[in-house]
């Protein structure tokens, strides 16, 4: 019989798959109205937001459930990331996730908790079997929160298809008000390919624009030889939210014809750190500003584009005059407009674009090997997007590998030799990454007899730290022999002055105990309902261990009834 329920369950996911997308068939997953602090395909650090961020009115705990009837397909707990996640499969073929959630229902959390302490792991991933925990629309299944990545409480809310690709959650029938056209904060002329110029230079320039009316504006003409692309840099809001949230759609047309658009329907995940190639990358870092690039480059492979003649990039005709649109727009069709007259024109280039050039080139479609001192950075095939040259030196203690402003698709390794430190701590030592203010953050680091290997990627300067010194654990809501009756948790603060926090351990009358970490207040908590002893007074023996293996124990007795 289960088998049979299972073959029909499946059979209804591909035949609903193939449907459009159904528009009243998930209902909200809050029981508040539906205000947004971020949009599906909002452009993120390295990634397109995949969902939407759901305002739980500044507060934790709100309840979640169920957007429609299906079973738990999976269920992540991390320190960083989605934080506490549950993800719903149901009968159309989608799976909805909650994410960042304070802690979940009671009949997932008694389930949750139960594989937490058999794995003795607050970092947990279960994949229930179809029908083992089945859910009806609208059940009760979480509490909102700010578990992991989060800046702020909020529910992250996402709807995927079958492939697991994320599809905009406004594409479903939810209403959110939205009478506010996108807000266009620049747009920028590109001079692709060489021998082409905007008005005397191949930099990128910014077009002077003039309001024409509330959402149109004309940019002052523009003189052109060769190829053009543009970019735009923008923003939309929603109503009743401040939040500056991403446009869904862009696009540009020439003489009146559509001749390139992209928008955020859908993406897959695979796909997404391809962001670095629509943002005019080295601008975002040193200025950011993130300028979505009206136009594709040869290693852009991304699947947003549903219109683009010539990769949308605009060739010029000497003596023509053309006027290009760009327009951009919400899924409420709201549209901001701007019209910009070209003229092609010869022209003498007065402002040369600055290309740096070094010994080491690095091509980017095979391996790539350089010495810098006491390093060697190993880069493999396709670690970047494109070719360049590489500025790598050592300055004193310093390896500078490049800068920051250059995408990179795949970690690289950076080795360095320690011949000529102390041996004696030589397990103390560890590459880090030094910020432009001296910060040093710690890089994940081995070591095989005297070279500290990491895998990273990050790029800029780098160092050899040493850390000798363990982490700081304190109490934070009880003292060393208080009666805790009355208290629902315990709380610890740790801290750790340079490599950073590794791991914990937990221990009651020497029997695991469950701790949730939360770095951003870099506390842990034990719920004290977890376990009953038999008892009243109890020894709590917490280690904490940075990353190096410096470790600190500390040691309290409480006492409860």
């Amino acid at each position: 019989m289960r088998t049979l329920i299972l073959c029909s369950f499946l059979f209804t996911q591909i035949l609903f798959s193939q449907q459009p997308f159904p528009k009243d068939y998930f209902q909200s997953p809050l029981g508040v109205p539906i205000v947004l602090s971020g949009s599906f395909g909002e452009l993120r650090s390295n990634h397109f937001h995949s969902g939407l961020d759901i305002k739980t009115q500044q507060r934790e705990g709100l309840d979640v459930f169920a957007a429609a009837q299906g079973y738990v397909s999976r269920i992540k707990i991390q320190h960083y990331g989605y934080g506490k996640a549950i993800y719903l499969t149901h009968p159309n073929g989608y799976t909805t996730v909650y994410a960042h959630l304070q802690s979940f229902g009671p009949k997932l959390q008694e389930y949750v908790k139960k594989k937490q302490y058999e794995k003795q792991s607050y970092e947990i991933e279960l994949f229930p079997k179809p029908g083992e925990l089945s859910v009806a629309k609208g059940e009760l299944i979480a509490y909102s929160g700010n578990t992991g990545g989060s800046g702020g409480p909020h529910l992250h809310y996402e709807i995927r298809n079958a492939k697991s690709e994320p599809i905009n959650p406004l594409l479903f029938g939810y209403h959110v008000k939205d009478t506010r056209a996108p807000r266009i904060l620049g747009v920028y002329g590109y001079a692709l390919g060489g021998g082409s110029v905007i008005n005397n230079t191949n930099n990128r320039i910014e077009l002077r624009l003039t309001k024409k009316d509330n959402n149109t504006f004309i940019a002052d003409k523009i003189y052109v030889q060769g190829t053009i692309g543009l970019g735009v840099e923008t923003y939309d809001q929603f109503d009743m939210a401040y939040n500056k949230n991403g446009a869904y759609k862009v696009c540009t047309k020439v003489d009146g014809v559509p001749n390139f658009e992209f928008n955020f329907t859908s993406f897959s995940f695979a796909e997404s750190r391809y962001i670095n190639t629509l943002i005019d990358y080295p601008t975002y870092i040193n200025k950011r500003k993130r300028i979505q690039k009206c136009y594709i480059e040869p290693y852009n492979r991304l699947s947003i584009y549903s219109k683009k003649d010539n990769n949308g990039m605009i060739t010029v005709e000497p003596g023509q005059n053309y006027t290009i649109s760009l327009e951009v727009s919400d899924l409420a069709g709201n549209v901001s407009v701007v019209e910009i007259p070209v003229e092609g024109k010869k022209q003498e280039l007065l402002r040369a674009k600055e290309n740096f050039r070094s010994e080491n080139y690095l091509i980017s479609k095979r391996d790539n090997i350089f010495k810098v001192g006491k390093a060697t950075v190993y880069f493999p095939e396709d670690s970047f997007y494109y070719d360049f040259f590489l500025d790598l030196q050592q300055n004193g203690d310093t390896i500078k590998v490049h800068n920051h402003d250059i995408p990179m698709r795949k970690n690289y390794t950076l080795s360095i030799d320690l011949d000529s430190v102390n041996k004696r701590d030589i397990d103390k030592y560890f590459i880090a990454h030094a910020s432009d203010n001296g910060y040093l953050s710690y890089q994940n680091t081995y070591r095989k007899s005297s070279v500290l290997s990491t895998r990273t990627r990050a790029l800029g300067n780098f160092v050899v730290a040493k850390d000798t010194i363990g982490p700081k654990i304190r109490p934070s809501n009880f003292q060393d022999g208080q009666w805790l009756s009355n208290f629902k948790t315990l709380k610890l603060i740790i801290t750790d002055d340079l490599s950073g926090i590794n791991s914990y351990r937990a221990k009651i009358n020497n029997q695991w105990v469950l701790m949730e970490y939360e770095y951003k207040k870099n506390s842990l908590t034990y719920d004290l309902s977890d376990i009953e002893f038999k008892d009243a007074t109890h020894l709590l023996e917490v280690v904490v261990t940075d990353n190096v293996g410096n470790s600190t124990t500390y040691k309290a007795v409480f006492h409860q009834k």
